[in-house]
């Protein structure tokens, strides 16, 4: 159509559209730029985030829990390998393990947003994203409380600050009930929580299993140590636990097994009075909302009868 008008006056106005184009893109530009903000992450570094993230990566499978109890999971374009939770994440793409990110596969998904956890994604990687021009924000959940932190900040990322103090509001709720149910326990029993078969690995101080563990009511036995200590079999029995926990990758493929050969040790009393259990570790090691589930659960095995008299 334009090259059948040949009027001076049809002329000048597309040669004044098309002058105005770049313009307009210009301004559009800006204000995409304007609808930025700057936050402060949990790791004290301030991050412009857009006041709106539509594309967001997790990196790392609590956080894509976070995501999805917000009601913001049609937001996330990306999560890690072992995002298995909910059924949902399956289905989303993978950008490798929480420790071993493919950034390739991130910026191919051009996200406006990406959400780390400082202990855990490795700091040069996150450095590289960034250089990337994509803005990272990093929580740091080492205890409840900070888990609590990180979905109430989410929520502001992620404009869900109403989901977000809902979620806040029941887990406070259950933490509360779980308190005042262990409340004026006296014997409390000393807990060994296996989270590894071949090393036996147990949770030490510093942990969410070991925070877990005090606020159900029990004694951690391997909280005279920090981290993720070892242990041997002999060791395990002369710390005579009242319950052992197991947990591991393998779940109850090998549960069998492993209770078998403890079974063979009757001189440890939850050996002897059949308080050996098998959990699942998302449960306890992930922070996210589902803590307190595992929360709920631990104080129950070690405290049946109060429960069942709260029930």
């Amino acid at each position: 159509m334009y090259c059948r008008k040949t009027g001076r006056k049809y002329i000048s106005r597309c040669f004044f559209a098309l002058l105005c184009v770049p313009v307009v893109l210009l301004l559009f530009t800006a204000a995409i730029a304007v609808e930025t903000r700057v936050v402060t992450d949990h790791d004290g570094k301030t991050v412009q985030v857009p006041a709106s993230p539509q594309r967001v990566v997790a990196l790392a499978p609590s956080i894509t829990e976070i995501v999805f109890a917000l009601n913001r999971h049609d937001r996330l374009v990306g999560v890690t390998r072992f995002s298995n939770y909910p059924e949902a994440a399956d289905r989303l793409p993978r950008v490798g393990s929480y420790v071993h990110l493919d950034i390739e596969k991130i910026v191919s998904l051009a996200p406006d947003l990406c959400i780390a956890i400082k202990d855990g994604n490795p700091i040069q990687v996150v450095r590289r994203i960034e250089a990337m021009g994509i803005p990272v924000f990093a929580i740091h959940p080492m205890e409840i409380d900070a888990v609590i932190r990180s979905i109430h900040d989410i929520g502001g990322l992620l404009e869900a600050e109403d989901a977000a103090a809902r979620v806040i509001a029941d887990m406070n709720e259950r933490l509360e009930r779980v308190e005042k149910i262990v409340a004026g326990v006296h014997e409390k029993p000393t807990v060994f929580f296996q989270i590894g078969v071949a090393p036996i690995v147990s949770a030490g101080s510093g942990t969410f299993i070991h925070e877990l563990i005090e606020r159900a009511g029990g004694v951690n036995a391997a909280g005279h140590l920090s981290g993720y200590p070892a242990f041997s079999r002999e060791e395990v029995i002369t710390l005579a636990p009242d319950v052992m926990v197991l947990t591991s990758m393998e779940r109850y493929k090998v549960f069998d097994e492993v209770l078998r050969e403890w079974r063979r040790w009757e001189n440890i009393p939850a050996v002897r009075n059949n308080r050996i259990h098998m959990v699942d570790s998302d449960l306890y090691d992930r922070p996210s909302p589902r803590l307190v589930h595992g929360l709920e659960e631990l104080a129950a095995l070690l405290h049946p009868r109060r429960f069942e008299q709260d029930d």
